[in-house]
């Protein structure tokens, strides 16, 4: 079980990476406008990328 966990940990922390590390203006740009959004909306942002990676992870483990 913990070996998954870290597996997963890691899987995130390269996949994080990537983006800054292919295109850094570009990442720099989405996080000012991250920046500007509401509580509300990046509550809600957050809450949609929650319910994405679950249903991806309920549709890998089935």
């Amino acid at each position: 079980m913990w070996q998954d966990i870290l597996t997963a940990i890691a899987l995130y922390l390269v996949i994080e990476g990537m983006i800054p590390f292919v295109s850094p203006g570009n990442f720099r740009k989405t996080v000012a406008r991250m920046a500007m959004l509401g509580d509300n909306n990046l509550r809600l942002a957050g809450a949609l990328a929650m319910a994405a990676g679950l249903l991806l992870l309920y549709a890998v483990r089935s």
